[in-house]
Order: structure tokens, then C-alpha cells, then sequence
């Protein structure tokens, strides 16, 4: 199935990462779109500013819980959104 990530990431070195795990995962970054750095409408884990990033992603739907959990045991992502598009 076809994904939509949006990434929100204090610094852009956990972009390698992140598509190491879809990789592993068995999906494919599609569409990796950079929105550039942003001040925050209020502070997330004491930052005022992050990374915000868009990726199209295909990845199976058996393995979508477990990149859900993947990500969110990450804590260099300070937020993220995985949309079906």
C-alpha cells in the first residue's frame, strides 16, 4: 500500500535511518520531499525549531505496525504523521 510520512526531526541525520528501516522493512521512498526548517507553534522536547519532511512511501500493510513502532521508539523523531494516500 501506498503511505504518506511526514517526519518532523530535530536534526537531518536520522533521514538516513529512517529509510534504512523502510528498506528493511521490504517498502520503497517513492517521493522524499524536504519542507526546510520551521519554528514551532509551541516547543516540542525543548525545541523551538525542527525539520519537517514529506516522504511517499509503499510498504506492505503487514509491516505497517511495526514501522509505527519503529518510529516511535525513535527519539530523534519529535513528531510524525503516516497517512494512507
Amino acid at each position: 500500500m501506498k503511505y504518506e510520512l511526514t517526519i518532523i526531526l530535530d536534526n537531518k541525520e536520522e533521514l538516513k535511518n529512517i529509510k534504512d528501516l523502510i528498506t528493511a522493512l521490504k517498502g520503497k521512498v517513492e517521493k522524499e520531499e524536504d519542507w526546510g526548517e520551521k519554528t514551532l507553534a509551541y516547543p516540542i522536547k525543548n525545541k523551538n525549531a525542527a525539520h519537517f519532511f514529506n516522504y511517499s512511501v509503499e510498504i506492505e500493510r503487514s509491516q505497517v505496525s511495526e514501522f509505527k513502532k519503529r518510529l516511535n521508539f525513535n527519539e530523534k523523531i519529535l513528531r510524525y504523521l503516516l497517512l494512507i494516500s
